[in-house]
């Protein structure tokens, strides 16, 4: 058994700086790359492809809302039309770096407040997966297990990823907890390396007409802003290997 393990990265800006990248880089197989709207500038992501090329990381991009200063994580209520464009600009901007670089992009997923909306709202989520499908069918579409997103993604014919969240508490419905509520933000490396075991294994029970219904987990991701980042990805990735779970890049199925 194998599951991938993905982070957000790439979201410096200039001279300020986020997460750790170098540190984080060889702990995981996706990385989620920043395309300049919500965080990100053209140096951040060349240098972010650059690295995770160097690790043997497969890219994608992570395409978020218009609002630098809102880190992405406030709702913006766009219109489809400028959702498929946004969505369009930011995979074309950080595939060109990409294959400038001699490698290319393996899969999209929608970045902070864009993501959370687009769980639960079918129109957006059409809109994002149409503007991700202009760009290449190709790509996998990441999205919260049993989301909108997923089915947006498989109604448009892309290749699509269902994803876990081990440092992050989860509602009743199978939503991610807003940050700042009791719960939302898992900070201590054993509980999150448990969370993790837990999703791959048993992937995540979520509600349906007949009661509940588990949805496989693809792919597991770990924020790279979170204090305990490399903590928790060092965690995961022994916990996993003692219980005879492998990583693996995503791949299309």
């Amino acid at each position: 058994m194998r599951i991938d393990i993905n982070c957000d990265m790439g979201e410096s800006f200039g001279r300020y700086t986020l997460g750790h990248d170098e540190a984080l880089m060889p702990l995981i197989t996706s990385a989620n790359i920043a395309c300049g709207l919500h965080a990100g500038d053209p140096v951040v992501m060349e240098r972010t492809i650059r690295l995770a090329r160097e690790a043997g990381v497969a890219i994608g991009a992570h395409p978020g809302l218009p609002d630098l200063q809102g880190f992405g994580r406030r709702r913006l209520d766009l219109s489809a039309e400028e959702a498929e464009a946004f969505v369009l600009y930011q995979v074309g901007a950080l595939a060109a770096f990409a294959r400038a670089s001699g490698v290319e992009l393996n899969h999209v997923k929608p970045h902070g407040a864009l993501y959370n909306q687009a769980a639960v709202d079918h129109e957006l989520a059409r809109a994002i997966a149409r503007g991700v499908a202009r760009f290449s069918r190709n790509l996998i579409l990441v999205g919260l297990a049993g989301s909108a997103l997923v089915e947006a993604g498989i109604e448009v014919g892309l290749p699509v990823a269902s994803e876990g969240f081990p440092e992050r508490g989860y509602t009743a419905a199978g939503t991610l907890l807003p940050r700042g509520q009791p719960g939302a933000i898992i900070a201590g490396p054993e509980q999150a390396a448990e969370n993790a075991l837990r999703l791959a294994r048993e992937g995540i029970s979520l509600p349906s007409a007949g009661g509940t219904q588990r949805v496989p987990i693809d792919t597991l991701c770990v924020h790279g802003d979170n204090p305990n980042a490399e903590q928790i990805l060092r965690a995961i990735r022994t916990r996993l290997a003692e219980n005879g779970v492998g990583v693996a890049t995503l791949m299309a199925r």
